[in-house]
């Protein structure tokens, strides 16, 4: 006697577990930072230059600006002012572009992923990597050179500012990345701005011994007044007398930052572009 078997039935499977906005976002963060690591140019111009700078211009200029203040302790925070706009600003003014005329955004629209993750990806590797420069900075002007970490309440300060100071960058590098017209011109496009802005709003220079123009027009832009708010974490409440206004003016410092974040958050907003012209 033969037995038959009935063939299993089949099971059902499981529906995928749908992530939540924390988790797509956090997701997406992470292949930015992946993507910017591969990056070897990337990677030596955003963390490295910032470094270099710093040991050439402290070696250098080695003296002090009065006050028990040396010029080391004051060339930092133009540095991390710098740095976390070139992380933000410049890094995504260059990159998107590039994404853009590979077609990579174009793909990312046609997905069903929301729009807002790939902001938020682009916006935690921002704060990955500039967090990790900051600590890059400090570490080395302290070991090298001595530099004074600022106290708690200096600590407080230096947090605002950053967090104002990369937002308004971030979002112009977003901006900014749609007058690139192919992968190619974005550099063309970005690093003038950025070079002439590090000129003339103190990062190189001592601020107040600039021209007088030069100072009235790095006052329109956001990187100045990261550096001046930065200037009353690193140096004696006493040197804000030396400033252009006679005071580090911290409530100006924090409302032109948050002015720049409105400012490119129109913007964003208005002239972003998923494809390139010549798609349509």
């Amino acid at each position: 006697m033969t037995t038959t078997t009935k063939p299993a039935a089949p099971v059902a499977a499981a529906p995928a577990r749908r992530l939540g906005p924390a988790a797509l976002a956090l997701r997406q963060g992470r292949l930015e930072i992946t993507q910017f690591l591969r990056s070897r140019e990337s990677v030596v111009f955003t963390l490295g230059f910032p470094i270099i700078m710093i040991l050439i211009f402290a070696s250098i200029f080695n003296g002090e600006l009065g006050g028990g203040v040396k010029f080391t302790q004051y060339f930092v925070t133009g540095m991390i002012a710098s740095g976390l706009m070139t992380v933000s600003f410049q890094n995504l003014g260059i990159w998107i572009p590039i994404e853009r005329d590979r077609g990579v955004l174009k793909r990312y629209r046609g997905t069903p992923m929301p729009k807002w993750v790939w902001f938020a990806g682009k916006v935690i590797m921002v704060v990955a990597v500039g967090v990790l420069e900051i600590a890059l900075l400090l570490a080395v002007s302290v070991a090298l050179f001595d530099l004074r970490l600022p106290s708690a309440s200096g600590w407080l300060t230096f947090g605002w500012v950053s967090v104002l100071g990369v937002t308004a960058c971030t979002l112009c590098g977003i901006a900014i990345s749609s007058l690139a017209r192919t992968a190619r011109s974005g550099s063309a496009v970005v690093t003038p701005v950025a070079l002439v802005l590090q000129f003339i709003s103190g990062v190189f220079f001592v601020f107040t011994e600039l021209p007088s123009w030069m100072q009235q027009v790095a006052a329109l832009f956001p990187l100045k007044w990261m550096c001046q708010g930065l200037r009353s974490v690193f140096l004696p409440e006493s040197f804000g007398a030396r400033e252009a206004a006679g005071g580090f003016e911290l409530g100006r410092v924090a409302l032109v930052l948050a002015l720049w974040c409105v400012i490119g958050l129109v913007l964003c907003l208005t002239t972003f572009r998923w494809t390139t012209r010549r798609d349509g």
